[in-house]
């Protein structure tokens, strides 16, 4: 009797699907394979960063002040950070700059998906006036985000909070968004991925710091 022989065209595909996923998991590479395929739909330009309205608005800064009147305490007052050089920073003393924070953790697959193109608009617009904090929220310490980040040779500011998280920075997804404007208010906030290289957010970014 003929022994039928085996051959990898045997396998069901679901299987062979199944099994690559299972090693990239086991091996801490599915985040980064999710991530890839989250980026090829930020290069579709389908998520693009919400540009708030002040933007198309000549009055933009009347907007800003009239939220600045109604409450002129920093959002992040009292907030802690720590750099990965171990420094600790008072998120307070960013006030008076435009302040691009964005929550994220190596972990999270959208968070990876679109760090490029927050480091191309870092890359762009970032100076005295306009502050980057990309703060993780990792729980495996500092060492785990900093190999991460040198992996990368991504060159935005990083942080990891060393106080009590910011009520007005809560957020039911992760990645999220949020611009600070210079008086110190939230004038923009975006959950979920985007991609922010665009003239539009570059060009808000500007418009605020160059109406401080």
């Amino acid at each position: 009797m003929n022994k039928k022989k085996f051959s990898i065209k045997d396998i069901p595909g679901w299987a062979i699907t199944l099994a690559i996923f299972g090693v990239l998991y086991l091996t801490g590479l599915h985040t980064e394979a999710i991530g890839q395929v989250q980026r090829i739909l930020l290069a579709t330009g389908i998520k693009n960063a919400d540009v708030p309205e002040t933007l198309q608005n000549p009055d933009a800064k009347a907007v800003v002040d009239a939220a600045a009147s109604a409450n002129p305490t920093m959002a992040g007052a009292g907030f802690k950070m720590v750099d990965l050089q171990g420094n600790q920073v008072n998120f307070e003393s960013l006030k008076g700059k435009v302040v691009f924070l964005n929550i994220w953790a190596t972990w999270c697959p959208p968070c990876i998906a679109e760090m490029p193109n927050i480091q191309r608009l870092h890359d762009k617009v970032a100076s005295d006036k306009i502050a980057f904090v990309m703060l993780s929220v990792d729980e495996g310490g500092m060492e785990k985000v900093k190999k991460f980040i040198d992996k990368k040779n991504y060159s935005f500011p990083v942080y990891m909070p060393a106080s009590n998280f910011p009520r007005e920075f809560y957020s039911e997804a992760i990645p999220t968004t949020f611009i600070i404007a210079p008086d110190g208010k939230i004038v923009a906030k975006q959950e979920g991925m985007a991609d922010y290289d665009t003239p539009e957010v570059a060009a808000f970014l500007q418009q605020l710091a160059a109406k401080n």
